[in-house]
């Protein structure tokens, strides 16, 4: 029972996907959608620790459940059934909703199957039908921003597998036996590899473009507020996690690798306060929950970090456990984005006192998941600088997200009373119950007392950021300070910019390339002869005779 819950879980979805080639089952897959990650929800609960081998060598796929994988895999089934229960109503007359339904599934396939893969081949199968099919999930409404937005995300998505595809090519070169090596395995030679370095770049390249961490954060921002509701919060919850689940399989922790855990801290880091102040100057609030979710893997990435100067093995869960957390409560946000648009006066006001909760959760809002999530964290950053910045970020976070809320007040569909769809309201209050009762079931997983999270110093210490954070939006509003306008993926747009300025020079050089080869040989002469020249007068300004 454990090995087929476990097989399941990922061959459900695919088997639903298969089934659009029945004209007869195409207009039931959108109904069908909260019921495909059920095994894996069940898989989470019941098989932790289970393991299955499922083809002979050399296409040996290895499926194992350990404590992260378990944690992830349980939290993205919760958030596949609400979302799919969402995409339910939320899609129901679009024209388009069995294509939708197809790519979400695949999507959902490979999301889950990263969760349970032990091989590298697998791994790398799983990542890359996880990242091509949420291609279809962005670009579904087939408008020009969606298709530039889907664009730039494939383009993206392409790269970071290239560069995974060397990293695992250099891993598996380094295991004796060749064929295709569990991830243990090829990850235990890699401190003692001779393209350590390299193999660590290309890694953290590679994961680090599906999280969002800054440069290569640019997708994010364009494909959230194209995308469909349901979609993009799948998306920033799901789907980014393919990077985070990546670092916790192939980082080495527990090796000597303080110099990369530090490089780690300062990018993810800078990435947490970079997409705060980018974020503050968004009007939308999916683009401000888009940074948000920038700004939470780069909290991600520097946890991973701080795990890797520590030598700490208890990294991997609680990465897995902040993880779970933001990958709830960002997907609530999301679906809870489209009920308030959905809804007006005082059906309105409920929905948004929850959303109120949620984003402050993120903070660390004492007696919500977000604080359990960062006191499990706290201890591997010490108390230094790195600490000290970390805990910052809460005030950051605490920033924007007042910033989200501000804006989200003004989105609601009318003044007059108009109730939300139940289809929409019922997943979002299930998500939003559910990013806090899971992390609180977790919670010892990590190591964590209860008592320690609710004692009176461990209040305060999760406080004082956000009171900070509080001050500094009041301060904020009550200046004459205009944020700048930024557009929606920031440096992709002025790179864009730079293109036509670029393409003048180059016009120019090639003008000035053409006009020198047209010279005659006298006019090359007196060019040469101005060389000399000015070379001469350049030794005779540095000489000084003796004495002078």
């Amino acid at each position: 029972m454990t090995r087929l819950l476990i097989a399941a879980s990922f061959a459900l979805p695919l088997a639903l996907a298969a089934a659009a080639l029945w004209p007869a089952m195409r207009g039931r897959l959108l109904a069908l959608l909260p019921v495909a990650p059920l095994p894996a929800l069940a898989a989470a609960i019941l098989a932790p620790g289970g393991s299955l081998v499922l083809t002979p060598d050399p296409l040996r796929l290895t499926l194992a459940l350990d404590t992260p994988g378990a944690m992830l895999l349980g939290a993205s089934a919760l958030l596949w059934c609400a979302a799919g229960a969402y995409a339910a109503s939320y899609l129901a007359t679009s024209p388009r909703r069995t294509a939708f339904a197809v790519w979400w599934l695949l999507t959902m396939a490979g999301s889950l199957g990263l969760c349970l893969v032990a091989d590298m081949t697998s791994f790398y199968l799983f990542f890359t039908v996880a990242s091509l099919a949420a291609y279809g999930l962005v670009a579904h409404e087939a408008t020009p921003t969606a298709q530039r937005a889907s664009l730039v995300y494939m383009a993206l998505a392409l790269l970071g597998e290239a560069f995974l595809l060397l990293a695992f090519v250099m891993m598996a070169i380094g295991v004796p036996g060749g064929g295709n090596p569990s991830i243990a395995q090829a990850v235990a030679g890699v401190a003692t590899s001779p393209f350590r370095d390299t193999i660590l770049a290309l890694l953290v390249l590679g994961f680090g473009l599906k999280m969002g961490l800054v440069p290569l954060h640019v997708w994010m921002p364009l494909a959230h507020p194209v995308a469909p509701m349901p979609a993009s919060a799948v998306l920033s919850g799901i789907v980014v996690k393919a990077g985070v689940i990546g670092l916790i399989r192939f980082l080495p922790f527990g090796a000597p690798l303080g110099g990369w855990g530090e490089a780690l801290i300062i990018l993810g880091l800078f990435t947490a306060f970079y997409a705060v102040a980018i974020g503050l100057t968004q009007p939308h609030p999916k683009v401000v929950l888009a940074y948000s979710t920038v700004s939470q893997m780069g909290v991600v990435a520097a946890i991973a970090g701080a795990g890797l100067v520590s030598d700490s093995n208890a990294t991997p869960v609680l990465v897995a456990f902040y993880a779970l957390h933001h990958m709830l409560v960002k997907g609530a946000l999301f679906l809870g984005v489209g009920v308030i648009a959905a809804a007006g006066g005082p059906s309105a006001r409920p929905v948004f006192v929850v959303m109120a909760a949620l984003a402050l959760a993120l903070a660390g809002l004492p007696f919500t998941s977000g604080a359990l999530a960062k006191y499990a964290v706290k201890d591997l950053f010490g108390n230094g600088i790195a600490a000290l910045a970390a805990t910052l970020s809460a005030t950051g976070s605490t920033l924007l997200m007042l910033h989200f809320l501000r804006r989200l007040s003004r989105l609601s569909a009318s003044d007059i009373e108009v109730r939300p769809p139940a289809g929409l309201l019922l997943p979002f209050l299930a998500t939003a119950a559910a990013s806090f009762l899971v992390a609180c079931l977790l919670l010892p997983s990590t190591g964590t007392p209860y008592a320690a999270v609710f004692a009176p110093e461990a209040l305060w210490k999760a406080s004082w950021p956000m009171l900070l954070g509080a001050a500094l939006a009041l301060a904020l509003r009550r200046s004459a300070l205009r944020m700048p306008s930024i557009p929606e993926g920031d440096l992709i747009v002025l790179a864009a910019r730079l293109v036509p300025a670029i393409r003048r020079l180059a016009d120019a050089a090639d003008r000035m390339d053409e006009t020198l080869r047209s010279w005659p040989v006298a006019g090359a002469l007196l060019l040469l002869l101005l060389l000399g020249l000015g070379a001469a007068m350049q030794l005779s300004a540095g000489f000084h005779p003796v004495g002078g």
